[in-house]
């Protein structure tokens, strides 16, 4: 009896396992999200749409529950999408190589947003020339693209980074930092742009309208979490278009957005506008999804993962830029095809165009 009460204890364990093993198999999707955002032109609508349900309506849509949430300091939003604390963040292309991709972290660019065309600048204290920035300390975000940017200033005057001296600030300290006479020079991005210009004594002498294309604002996913449930990337797609299209409407309620958003990032209607105007913004899917696919694109990252091979930002030992791979929507890949840690895809840019959210 003994023996078969214990041979009826295996096959229950044995069959409790199967089951366990079996639900663990099919597990459902995830279906909670968090997603951070930090305060630039290009990202303003994701505070807006989470202020005024428009998240919310998209979620619903899918059955989902998406959290967004603000950071003051744009590394620190970054930092702890690497952690994994984060299923989404919006950040530069360069940023989304030489932090996450160069952690290990297989990421997504799921909305190409816009590109800097201008909101990034190179800013002097009382001197109207760029070659004035020879010999001088220089305030910015270190390895951010304000450090891209002023690499390509240099390169137009056939200087480099030995010709002035990187003092590395945080931007949420960027402003103030100015203020003080120790500082005559800073590289930064919009609104801190728009505030330091205030200035009489600040003077742009170089910005990203004079590389177009270069500086990618994005909306990224971590890879895995995308391939679990694809409906997270639906939803964050419909949720920039419509935010997209009511932020560059003609109509009362597009004005009503923009003063909403050019007062959450610390300025007024005029100032916002002014900053759209330095973007090109892609609120029609159509259009990103053009420059997604194009030949440029390959070529700005290889630039870009070039800048930050050489600065060691590409992991420690790294041997040459190819270390890490990037992906293109075509499914060619910039360096190790075997380790892919940056994708760009038009899926769910294509799906907005083509009304299939």
């Amino acid at each position: 009896m003994q023996i078969f009460s214990k041979m009826l204890s295996i096959t229950a364990l044995v069959a409790s396992l199967a089951v366990g093993m079996t639900s663990n198999a099919v597990a459902a999707p995830k279906t909670d999200f968090k997603v951070a955002w930090s305060i630039y032109v290009g990202w303003m609508p994701w505070g807006y749409a989470s202020d005024n349900g428009i998240v919310k309506k998209w979620a619903d849509k899918y059955g989902l529950t998406i959290e967004v949430t603000q950071f003051n300091d744009y590394v620190e939003s970054m930092n702890q999408y690497t952690a994994g604390a984060f299923d989404a963040v919006t950040l530069t292309n360069m940023d989304g190589l030489s932090i996450p991709a160069a952690g290990g972290v297989d990421t997504t660019a799921v909305i190409v947003g816009d590109f800097s065309n201008g909101n990034d600048a190179v800013i002097l204290k009382d001197k109207a020339s760029l070659a004035d920035v020879k010999g001088q300390n220089v305030n910015l975000v270190e390895f951010s693209v304000s450090h891209y940017l002023l690499a390509r200033a240099l390169e137009s005057l056939k200087l480099s980074e030995k010709d002035v001296k990187v003092i590395n600030t945080s931007d949420a300290d960027m402003v103030s930092a100015y203020k003080t006479k120790d500082v005559s020079a800073v590289v930064t991005w919009n609104p801190l742009v728009a505030t330091i210009l205030e200035d009489p004594t600040a003077k742009k002498v170089f910005d990203s309208s004079q590389i177009p294309g270069e500086i990618i604002d994005l909306m990224v996913a971590n890879t895995d979490v995308l391939k679990d449930n694809p409906n997270f990337g639906k939803a964050l797609a419909g949720i920039w278009y419509e935010t997209a299209a009511l932020m560059t409407a003609d109509t009362d309620e597009g004005k009503a957005a923009r003063e909403a958003m050019g007062s959450a990032s610390g300025t007024d209607l005029k100032g916002f506008e002014a900053q759209l105007a330095a973007t090109k913004l892609f609120d029609k899917p159509a259009d990103a999804v053009a420059f997604t696919a194009s030949p440029s694109l390959p070529k700005t990252m290889d630039l870009v993962r070039n800048f930050l091979f050489e600065k060691g930002l590409l992991g420690s030992g790294a041997a040459s830029a190819d270390v890490i791979g990037i992906e293109m929507p075509d499914g060619k890949v910039l360096g190790d095809s075997g380790n892919v840690k940056l994708r760009f895809t038009d899926t769910y840019m294509k799906a907005a165009a083509d009304g299939s959210l």
